[in-house]
Order: C-alpha cells, then sequence, then structure tokens
C-alpha cells in the first residue's frame, strides 16, 4: 500500500513495446526479464526491489537509436560526448550495494543516461542527480519526464559540489570514477548514510562503499571495475 501523502514514483506504465531491428520484431519486456535473470541475479545481486527495479525501467528508452538492439547485453553502451550507459549488472550490483530504502532521499553523481537515477527513482522516495555534461543532463530530464518519474531530478552542474540545497542525502552514488571521492560529498551524507563509488584512474579502479553508523564509518572494499573518469573539479577527500 502506498504511504498517504507521497506522490506516485510514475505517472503511467508506458505499453509494451515492439520495434523493428532488420526485419525481427523486437519484445522488451522479454529481454528485459532475460537481462535481469541471466546478467543480474544469476551474478549474485538478488535484492528483490533491485530485480523489480531492472524489470520495469525500460533500458532501451536511455540509449541513441543507433544501439536499441543492444539495449540489454551485458555491456556499457556509449551515450554521447564521451560517456557511457555502465552494463546491467554494474548497475544492478551498485544499486544492491547503496542498500537503499523506500523513505530514502539519494545523490546521484553522473546522471549519463539517466537510466541509473530511474532505476533507483523506482525504490526510493527521491533521486537528485548531477551531471556534469549539458545536453546529457538535459536528455536525461526528459527521458524521465516521458516516462513518468516524478520522484527524480537532474541537474547540470559539477558533481564535485554534489547538491547541497538538497543535502542530507541517505545515500550517493557515483557512476564516474574519480581518484579520489570528492570531500563535499562526505560532508552531504546523512548521520547514517552510504555512499558507493568506484575509485581510481586507468585500469585501477575499485568500487568501494562507507557505511556511516553510531560506531563510526565501516569501509568496504568491493570488486573490480572500469568507469569513466570523473571530470570537473574541486576539493578532494
Amino acid at each position: 500500500m502506498a504511504r498517504a501523502g507521497r506522490p506516485p514514483r510514475r505517472l503511467a506504465r508506458r505499453p509494451l513495446t515492439f520495434v523493428f531491428a532488420g526485419g525481427a520484431e523486437i519484445d522488451w519486456e522479454v529481454d528485459r526479464e532475460e537481462m535481469v535473470r541471466q546478467q543480474v541475479a544469476a551474478r549474485g545481486v538478488l535484492d528483490p526491489a533491485v530485480l523489480a527495479a531492472m524489470r520495469s525501467v525500460p533500458r532501451h528508452e536511455f540509449i541513441p537509436p543507433e544501439y536499441s538492439d543492444l539495449a540489454y547485453d551485458d555491456r556499457p553502451l556509449p551515450i554521447g560526448y564521451d560517456q557511457t550507459i555502465s552494463q546491467p549488472y554494474i548497475v544492478g550490483y551498485m544499486t544492491s550495494a547503496l542498500e537503499a530504502g523506500p523513505d530514502d532521499r539519494i545523490l546521484e553523481v553522473g546522471a549519463g543516461s539517466g537510466y541509473q537515477t530511474a532505476v533507483l527513482a523506482e525504490i526510493v522516495r527521491a533521486v537528485y542527480s548531477v551531471e556534469i555534461v549539458p545536453e546529457l543532463a538535459r536528455r536525461a530530464g526528459r527521458t524521465l519526464r516521458t516516462l513518468g518519474y516524478r520522484n527524480a531530478f537532474v541537474i547540470a552542474a559539477d558533481g564535485h559540489d554534489g547538491w547541497p540545497r538538497a543535502a542530507p542525502f541517505d545515500g550517493i552514488v557515483l557512476t564516474a570514477a574519480p581518484s579520489a571521492v570528492p570531500a563535499p560529498l562526505f560532508d552531504q551524507l546523512a548521520e547514517e548514510g552510504r555512499m558507493v563509488a568506484p575509485v581510481g584512474s586507468g585500469e585501477e579502479q575499485r568500487i568501494f562503499r562507507w557505511r556511516y553508523g553510531p560506531d563510526g564509518v565501516r569501509f568496504d572494499d568491493l570488486i573490480p571495475v572500469r568507469f569513466v573518469p570523473m571530470t570537473g573539479g574541486g576539493p578532494l577527500g
């Protein structure tokens, strides 16, 4: 049952979509289910809320048309401006690692296509996403609005600064890799907040998680990854 006073996360579900690629009809819903089952759940991401979100979000809507037939493959895809949409497994893994709940407010650093934003928006109360490339910020915001997400907000800004006016956040996720996490982001975490971020340069990147609680901070070194570097500038911590 929906909580009183909370607006719906989406205005409406889109009908099942079919397109023709090379003369073959594509059933996006079937492709999406296979993606979740074979690429995400089979590799250990088992959080029911994350799996349900990834079954719901139409990934093909966030990808340039020339790559739409690859939308549900387990690979990153270019979205322009030297940026990519992460492979489905990594989106599922990072979303699960964030341990977000339905009342959480999340900061995403690096909206990119808006796909990770939408997955989070299916789970949490509100997502605030910062994208340094203005054209991508506009595109992501437009796609999210078209799909009916009312709890996802995107601005064009330097992610090193976070989104101070909307802080504090229950969780922060980075979708580009800094050499070190910018200090202002830690300052914008709630008292018992969590942060998940790829950190490092070149091929030496790993996903780390910080959990803040009454007994201090717990730091987890998770998995090796390869993300586009975080651009912009600001104080590091």
